[in-house]
């Protein structure tokens, strides 16, 4: 995985509002479909975990949380390249209520010897977990007000390990246009935008939960 060093002030950030836009003119008028940009945020996090891991993943234990949004369908995408690479993966849901592109993608995904845990049995994996690493594919830019329920859990269970853990798009908890962290947000060590930063992950208040910022092409041109 080849990556470059730039400063924030040389990429232009977008609001939650601009990012839908982008989302909904990639699918309207340039002919890509979010299953598209779902497989290369979830190929391109998967090559980040392996890099943070040390160019390997072999043999190791990542413990993967997965909304059922489009967030959470990248997390599925990488569960499967991270199958792939040698990674023993356990992918982690609150229920199999997904919509239609993140269940298309849970479908693909039972296909393969990838450990699932749903519900409360999820929430107790986190707990006993010690795997080397955990990432966060809860909720992503679309998040509307501090997490509740299944995903409020979960994220405390998380933010109780000791194991890195890497956001998918934006940490689960922290607002991605104002960069507000709720008390309940998931404290990464890395963090992996998508196509363009959200505003929110540079405002200051956002470091301590963010970690290292990263950003994917997604195909967005």
């Amino acid at each position: 995985m080849r990556l470059t060093s730039v400063k924030a002030a040389e990429i232009p950030a977008l609001t939650t509002e601009q990012m839908r836009e982008v989302d909904r003119l990639m699918v309207e008028k340039y002919g890509v479909q979010i299953i598209q940009m779902m497989e290369n945020a979830g190929r391109n996090l998967a090559s980040l975990i392996r890099m943070r891991l040390g160019g390997s993943v072999a043999g190791t234990s990542v413990a993967i949380a997965v909304g059922g949004g489009n967030n959470g369908g990248g997390g599925m995408v990488a569960a499967r390249h991270l199958y792939n690479m040698g990674c023993d993966v356990t992918v982690l849901v609150k229920s199999e209520n997904l919509t239609d592109v993140p269940k298309l993608q849970w479908n693909i995904l039972r296909q393969f010897p990838v450990k699932k845990r749903i519900g409360h049995r999820a929430v107790n994996f986190i707990e006993d977990f010690s795997g080397a690493a955990i990432v966060d594919s809860l909720i992503g830019y679309g998040l509307r007000g501090a997490p509740r329920g299944w995903t409020r859990e979960m994220i405390d269970a998380v933010n109780k390990k000791s194991a890195m853990v890497v956001a998918l798009d934006v940490p689960s908890g922290l607002d991605s246009t104002t960069g507000e962290v709720y008390d309940t947000c998931i404290r990464a060590d890395s963090t992996m935008t998508l196509a363009l930063p959200k505003t929110g992950l540079l405002k200051p208040e956002a470091k301590n939960v963010v970690g290292r910022l990263y950003l994917a092409d997604i195909g967005v041109p």
